[in-house]
């Protein structure tokens, strides 16, 4: 896959999977929902819990997003589309988390963006958002 391609899969993608270390050494792989915005991507979460804890002792992360997939059963195949994303997971504040914030707003509740606007500032102090620091991906597909 063309690296515009996935770029543009990570933006229209419904949902992610993020990949964390644990102290015991174990991977850790959740499902969560994200936006792609100025080449990072951004996704909250609580203000404790496995996912925050994991970045904490280490913020190497890798970011699993699938596209369309099509089981062509008498081919013994799959059309698919899909991208991995290595990078760095931070904290932001101030500024820079309502922008993720409102990001996600913007993706996920289009239609209601002055509801979110206020959901958003209602809610800053009770969610913590990270941005993935992109260092590299890889897209590939099957058509």
């Amino acid at each position: 896959m063309e690296d515009a391609q996935a770029i543009e899969l990570l933006k229209k993608g419904e949902y992610g999977v993020l990949s964390t270390t644990g102290a015991n050494g174990y991977a850790y792989a959740v499902p969560l929902s994200y936006a792609y915005l100025d080449n990072a991507i951004y996704f909250h979460c609580a203000t404790e819990g496995q996912k925050l804890y994991n970045i904490k002792i280490n913020d190497k992360i890798s970011f699993c997003v699938v596209g369309e997939t099509e089981v062509i059963p008498d081919k013994f195949t799959t059309k698919f589309e899909s991208v991995i994303v290595f990078g760095r997971a931070v904290i932001v504040d101030n500024e820079e988390k309502q922008d993720g914030l409102m990001a996600l707003v913007d993706k996920y509740s289009k239609d209601f963006l002055d509801k979110g606007k206020a959901y958003v500032n209602s809610g800053m102090n009770k969610t913590t958002v990270f941005k993935i620091i992109i260092e590299h991906f890889t897209g590939k597909c099957r058509y």
